[in-house]
């Protein structure tokens, strides 16, 4: 964790202290890292789930990959305890769910093919007879998305460590320029939280908050930062100015700032801005 991360750690968890608070474990690629002998870096990030602020960050080199560099990463944090760790499909391993138990953390994993038969168990269940625990509806990037949530207990039947509820996460969405072309996309999902530890709405609360951090981190980084075109490569160049970027970003959001475009051209035309957002006097 560089010191910058470390600067915002502290007050990302009082500012969610009043309520149990959810990390969000993803990866991004810096395409624009790529050498025509060297494959582009790729760099794995916890961020705060309710703020978009990035806690900590590791390089996933090439001779690696997120699977081994999970509990490094959550390292770099020092208390896990109650927190809920939500991570992709990759990240559903047994070994992680033992490392989250030690640390005291709860977790939300996605199930997919990586897991064969897990998901073949999961999708077996009985979700038909099931009701929609919740039902919402998002806008945005163009298209409209409604995602439904149906939740089961579980007592036996499957084959993953501490499995306390199954989750499927049913998605149809459309272009809003083509009103009339759904597509439907089901995924399942784990946890480890019991009824009483999690109600449907905080379920449903932390697995969309936990895409959205494709849209609060990673798509300003690409879009407003325009990370993907940058042609720094040298050394850990790279993996450097991600943190830079992460930083700036976890600075504004820390502030209430939803528009990171609008901040920038803000604080662009007063050079006292910038030092007053990060305490320097």
């Amino acid at each position: 964790m560089s010191k910058l991360e470390r600067r915002y750690t502290g007050r990302v968890t009082a500012a969610t202290s009043t309520t149990p608070r959810a990390i969000a474990v993803d990866g991004k690629t810096l395409r624009g890292s790529r050498t025509p002998a060297t494959a582009a870096r790729h760099v794995m990030t916890a961020c705060d789930q309710l703020t978009g602020v990035v806690l900590a960050s590791t390089t996933v080199d090439g001779k690696t990959n997120e699977i081994t560099r999970f509990a490094p990463l959550l390292d770099q944090i020092s208390d896990l305890r109650g927190t809920v760790i939500t991570a992709d499909a990759l990240h559903c391993q047994r070994q992680h769910v033992t490392y989250l138990a030690q640390r005291g953390a709860h977790w939300i994993l996605t199930v997919k093919g990586n897991q064969p038969h897990l998901h073949t168990q999961l999708t077996a269940l009985p979700w038909r007879a099931v009701p929609d625990a919740t039902r919402d509806t998002d806008r945005g990037h163009g298209r409209r998305e409604i995602h439904s949530l149906k939740i089961l207990t579980i007592s036996t039947g499957i084959d993953f460590p501490n499995a306390a509820q199954a989750i499927q996460i049913r998605r149809r969405r459309r272009r809003l320029d083509q009103p009339k072309r759904f597509t439907t996309e089901t995924v399942y999902a784990i946890t480890d939280l019991r009824v009483h530890q999690a109600q449907p709405a905080q379920l449903a609360a932390r697995i969309r908050n936990h895409w959205s951090i494709e849209n609060k981190v990673h798509w300003v980084r690409d879009v407003t930062y325009d990370e993907d075109r940058s042609q720094i490569r040298t050394g850990t160049g790279p993996e450097v100015m991600a943190v830079l970027r992460n930083a700036a970003i976890g600075a504004l959001r820390l502030t209430g700032v939803t528009h990171i475009t609008a901040a920038n051209r803000h604080h662009a035309r007063d050079s006292t801005r910038p030092l007053a957002l990060l305490g320097i006097t």
